[in-house]
């Protein structure tokens, strides 16, 4: 499962639904449009706090994933990554499914971040256009 999971961040980024290292993560914090923040789970403690004080301000909920440094720089085509945000609510209500199909403490994440559906507005009936079929015509016919 772990492997279905970075290679939806791999997928996140190539889609540029990612934001990677520190500056991006904040930036993407302060302008809300991150929607789930990531920290890798041999972060340094500093950083870990900083991801959580972005998050909370930014109001969306952050977590720490299984996997180093090492690993989820490694999906990202990076040496190393200590923390991302994920910009699309779809991807991070996938990711937090893929999280908890491995390990069911992250079913807590997957909660908030349950995305619906949004309903499709209902196309209205074109109305006719009753004038333009009884007017008459400018010119007489001959």
């Amino acid at each position: 499962m772990t492997s279905n999971a970075l290679s939806l961040l791999g997928l996140a980024l190539r889609g540029n639904h990612l934001a990677v290292g520190e500056e991006p993560v904040a930036e993407c914090c302060k302008t809300r449009r991150a929607k789930l923040v990531l920290t890798a789970a041999d972060a340094a403690e500093n950083s870990t706090q900083r991801a959580a004080r972005w998050a909370e301000a930014a109001n969306v909920p952050w977590t720490k994933v299984p996997w180093t440094k090492e690993a989820l720089g490694a999906a990202l085509g990076r040496s190393a990554c200590a923390m991302a945000a994920l910009t699309d609510a779809g991807l991070a209500a996938a990711l937090a499914k893929k999280l908890v199909e491995s390990d069911p403490q992250y079913q807590p994440l997957c909660d908030k971040l349950a995305v619906e559906k949004p309903q499709r507005p209902q196309m209205r009936k074109k109305k006719k256009n009753v004038r333009a079929e009884t007017k008459r015509p400018a010119v007489p016919e001959t």
